[in-house]
């Protein structure tokens, strides 16, 4: 026999053990999953846009999941994320069956050294996130204050869900860096408590809201201008708010720059799903695609758009890095980073 014959038969040889090797793996994946009920764990009260998203996953992932198991969301708030993270990082089984809507400020939390985390987001597995939306400072139009520019000459009062949130790091840093004058009021039980309290006069805006969480939750308030959006908290401006500046575009140096690029850096996974450290590198693969066929899937985004749920994906292993080099700042940034979203909680 030739060698080019030989070359042949030893490639088609290969060929076909990596398609059967590959074959039961993807079997194994599968009898792994079937009859299975996974937990979809969202760290927050119902209601708002990391629950609403994390029923709208649950109830469609399972149809892209080898197996087809059932998937049960559960709602386990404290910490302001940091229950949960913790629960899924030492607590939840690792094996693939839990998946967790991570609260997007976890890796910078992690960064900073911040108070409570059992977590290290580098272990957690990120099966893929649903939105890049920004995040948005408001004020309520009893104000008066409709621009960044009058919180520079006149108080704003604003509320939080937690000292440890978004909502109170947003408006603390640039108190610190853009010479603002917001008051934080941080002793919210969620988001819809804040918006309860805009509407009774106890605060004049809310710290922070996903852009998309307005557009989903208060449709109305945007069109009756009863909320003015201040600030975008995003690497860059998203195509709904051109002319709303951006966090870090409010620094008066360099270097006050790149601690509020740091602070906003997560908004690009704002609406991540992550999984179990140590779970089996083919069921993760099996999560990933199965986000990603998700996210494609015309029930799904029939789904979304009727509840006007914005949809812009990230593949798992993009959102991993992101959170990543979140955590792999460098030490100056964190450090003045931690100095100022510190001190909401003084």
């Amino acid at each position: 026999m030739g060698s080019f014959k030989k070359s042949l038969l030893c490639a088609t040889f290969f060929t076909a053990t990596l398609a059967v090797a590959n074959g039961a793996r993807a079997d194994a994946v599968a009898d792994f999953y079937r009859g299975k009920t996974m937990q979809m764990i969202i760290a927050t009260s119902p209601g708002g846009d990391y629950d609403t998203r994390g029923r709208l996953i649950a109830r469609h992932m399972n149809r892209h999941i080898p197996g087809e198991p059932s998937i049960v969301a559960q709602n386990m708030p404290g910490g302001v994320g940091i229950a949960a993270a913790n629960h899924l990082a030492n607590a939840a089984p690792r094996d693939g069956t839990v998946l967790h809507m991570l609260m997007q400020n976890m890796p910078a939390h992690q960064a900073i050294g911040g108070q409570g985390v059992k977590f290290d987001t580098r272990k957690l597995i990120f099966v893929g996130s649903t939105t890049d939306t920004p995040n948005v400072i408001n004020s309520w139009h009893t104000t008066g204050i409709t621009s960044i520019e009058q919180v520079k000459t006149q108080e704003l009062v604003v509320g939080a869900a937690g000292t440890a949130t978004p909502a109170a790091y947003y408006p603390a840093a640039l108190n610190a860096m853009a010479g603002t004058k917001f008051k934080i009021v941080a002793g919210y039980p969620g988001g819809n408590d804040v918006n309860l309290a805009m509407e009774k006069g106890e605060v004049g805006g809310r710290g922070s809201n996903a852009w998309s969480s307005w557009k989903t939750s208060r449709p109305q308030w945007l069109t009756e201008k009863k909320i003015h959006i201040l600030v975008q908290v995003s690497l860059k401006r998203h195509k709904d708010l051109p002319d709303v500046p951006l966090l870090f575009e409010l620094a008066q140096n360099d270097a006050d720059r790149e601690v509020l690029r740091f602070i906003s850096a997560d908004t690009e996974i704002s609406r991540a799903v992550v999984t179990t450290p140590d779970t089996p590198a083919p069921r993760v693969a099996a999560l990933r695609k199965a986000f990603m066929d998700t996210m494609r899937d015309p029930q799904f985004l029939a789904e979304a758009e009727k509840m006007q749920i914005d949809i812009s994906p990230l593949p798992g292993d993009e959102a991993q890095a992101i959170a990543d080099r979140i955590v792999a700042a460098p030490p100056d940034v964190i450090a003045r980073a931690k100095l100022i979203l510190e001190a909401p909680s003084k």
